[in-house]
């Protein structure tokens, strides 16, 4: 049992390039590195369709599409169901509520795509993936990773906050203080030499202290 339960604890770590995969989805075929390829992607795993929760976080990316559209952003869900589960779950959303599912949710009956990005996690259940949320790169690497048990839901604003947070620390070269939201002060790399110190003195950061200075981005 303990070499069985490693095979599905193997996970991806911050900084790997993304586990590349083919797979059945609802909008058909897909070769995952094609898909997301020159794009930010988050890549989002849900416990089962036709249950309530991941019904509310499903229809949660679904409304804010057009947000993750205008950054450069690719949605891509997944659940161990049968495409045949996957459209009929889509069909039943539109139905009740008017929220169409626009973005691929990878039918993983399989569950081999689950198990290379450790979705699988057996003490909390071996047939149903975690709620797993990967932030992609447009270089293919994972930077940000969460992991939410099967009885709560992801916060969708602090999916959106840390989608920002990690293009707004890329565009800029900056660190970002805890709680960081749009319009607050980032903060700048320590200095890495003596000159470096006496300079930022001059400079019109907001000064904390040597190493930590803050600035208006």
């Amino acid at each position: 049992m303990e070499m069985e339960n490693k095979e599905f604890i193997s996970m991806p770590r911050i900084g790997d390039i993304a586990p590349d995969f083919e797979s059945m989805t609802t909008v058909g075929p897909i070769k995952f590195s094609e898909y997301i390829k020159d794009s930010w992607s988050i890549f989002f795993s849900h416990p089962a369709d036709f249950t309530p929760v991941c019904t509310t976080e499903m229809s949660g990316f679904a409304v804010d599409q057009k947000f993750f559209d205008d950054k450069n952003t690719k949605l891509i869900g997944l659940s161990i169901d049968s495409i045949h589960a996957h459209i009929a779950w889509v069909n039943n959303v539109k139905k009740n509520s008017g929220i169409l599912f626009e973005f691929p949710i990878v039918a993983d009956i399989d569950m081999s795509v689950s198990k290379k990005y450790g979705m699988l996690q057996p003490g909390e259940s071996e047939t149903a993936a975690v709620r797993a949320v990967f932030f992609i790169d447009p270089n293919q690497k994972i930077r940000l990773i969460m992991y939410y048990p099967l009885n709560v839901g992801r916060n969708m604003d602090e999916i959106k906050r840390a989608l920002i947070a990690l293009q707004t620390s890329d565009e800029h070269k900056v660190a970002l203080p805890l709680n960081w939201q749009p319009g607050d002060k980032a903060i700048v790399p320590p200095p890495k030499t003596v000159n470096d110190m006496l300079e930022r003195e001059e400079s019109d950061y907001e000064m904390v202290d040597f190493y930590l200075a803050k600035t208006s981005i």
